[in-house]
């Protein structure tokens, strides 16, 4: 039997401007922004050369939606980025502006530090050792 995760779902507040952070400021790929209703639309993105899963990029429909925006994890770490260049990706962090929550370190299971996407989620950068 073969298996794999294909979307992971994220609850975002807005299409557009979680579309403008994770294609502009993380420079993920748009994979899929079609229409379903006036209200829905299904949105993936997911990093450039990748061929794995994609996050689902799901607007709120209603106010318990709404609660978790941002905290999908209890304030864990949400989502784990891996990488092949540690510091060219972490300065893409800084020079976007975006929330570093824990700076660079050294692991056992390689570089990593953590930040936090448009709406607080949690993120590890990693770059694995070799």
């Amino acid at each position: 039997m073969k298996q794999r995760l294909a979307h992971i779902a994220i609850v975002v507040k807005d299409y557009d401007e979680a579309i403008r952070f994770y294609v502009e400021k993380l420079h993920f790929d748009l994979i899929e922004d079609t229409k379903i209703s006036e209200s829905k639309r299904w949105v993936l993105v997911r990093p450039k050369s990748a061929q794995e899963c994609c996050l689902l990029l799901a607007k709120a429909a209603n106010e318990a939606q709404s609660s978790r925006i941002g905290n999908q994890t209890g304030g864990r770490v949400f989502l784990f980025l891996h990488t092949d260049h540690f510091d060219r990706d972490y300065q893409n962090l800084i020079n976007h502006g975006i929330n570093i929550i824990r700076e660079p370190s050294l692991e056992e299971y390689g570089k990593v530090a953590v930040f936090e996407d448009l709406y607080g989620n949690r993120w590890d950068l990693i770059e694995p050792r070799k």
